[in-house]
């Protein structure tokens, strides 16, 4: 009788592992992560294209406004440095010779260009009766001989979204072009009579920042219309302009008027009464001038203020 041969016996105690179900590994464990990781280069992509987007519309702007500003001094003529002499004012009206007599200091250098910077709101709205205000901060170049002026704008209409505005002035024509980020432009108009006589009464108006522009020696014509105000004449080239100028109890311009502008309502010229509203006037050079102010045109329904802002810096070339 033969006896089987017994497995020799195994001693190796259990481990836990023997006692559970294996947990699964997958067989590629980074592809979890490939959603992700496609989602992050993405993001990075569009940001990457999103600043060199940004970099190209910032230098296509620059490049078009200063297009501009070097047009404006080449029309510039080279003159002699002139000053203020009160035997200038002998024939004006006295509201207008009370005026320039505080705004000017005897022997005050003539402006000859002024670089200048804002900030404030602007209404966007089409609307007369709706209002829709934006931040805007502008930075703006001005020559007195001949008039002219360059205003570089950018008003933020919501986070992440500007809109770039150019207005000017020079050598005679007249231009205005919006464009969304600088690099997609929107409307605008150039070079016709409208807007022409439009930005040169703008150069007109805001001579109360270089009021020695207003001066009869530099062109201005006055005529009296009653105690308070007065009536002032333009002439550039083949344009004309006149504008109306309302002096306060002090003296100071507090109001300036126009029936001669045109409003740019999509994409069409309409004829509209305008005006400038200006307050809290300083010396600035040892001139007085205000450094505030409201633009407004006059609607059938009333008032439609679209411009609201403040001076935040004056600097002046004129001859010390």
């Amino acid at each position: 009788m033969t006896t089987e041969a017994k497995p020799p016996h195994d001693n190796t105690p259990p481990v836990l592992g023997d006692g559970i179900v294996p947990s699964y590994a997958p067989a590629h464990p980074g592809r979890k992560w490939a959603p992700l990781k496609w989602i992050m280069r993405s993001v990075a992509t569009l940001a990457i294209l999103s600043l060199a987007l940004g970099l190209w519309a910032h230098i296509r702007w620059t490049k078009d406004v200063d297009v501009r500003m070097q047009a404006l001094e080449a029309a510039t003529p080279q003159t002699r440095p002139q000053r203020y002499d009160e035997n200038d004012l002998k024939n004006v009206p006295p509201v207008v010779r009370r005026y320039l007599s505080q705004a000017l200091n005897v022997n005050q250098p003539i402006v000859r260009r002024l670089y200048l910077e804002q900030t404030g709101t602007f209404n966007r709205s089409n609307n007369p009766l709706v209002e829709q205000w934006e931040p805007f901060t502008a930075r703006q170049r001005v020559a007195t001989k001949r008039p002219g002026f360059v205003w570089d704008a950018a008003i933020k209409v919501s986070p992440g979204f500007t809109v770039r505005v150019v207005d000017a002035y020079v050598a005679g024509v007249g231009s205005l072009q919006p464009s969304i980020f600088g690099l997609i432009d929107v409307g605008g108009d150039q070079g016709n009579a409208d807007i022409a006589r439009g930005e040169l009464i703008r150069y007109f108006a805001e001579s109360v920042w270089y009021p020695t522009a207003l001066l009869p020696s530099q062109g201005v014509q006055w005529k009296a219309v009653d105690d308070h105000s007065a009536q002032a004449t333009l002439t550039d080239g083949p344009l004309t302009v006149n504008l109306l100028f309302a002096f306060d109890a002090d003296g100071m311009v507090e109001r300036i008027s126009s029936t001669e502008r045109s409003a740019l309502l999509n994409g069409v010229m309409v004829p509209m009464p305008w005006e400038v509203r200006l307050s809290n006037y300083h010396l600035h050079d040892a001139m007085r001038v205000p450094q505030e102010g409201e633009v407004a045109w006059i609607t059938p329904t009333g008032r439609w203020p679209y411009w609201r802002g403040k001076i935040d810096m004056l600097d002046y070339d004129m001859p010390r």
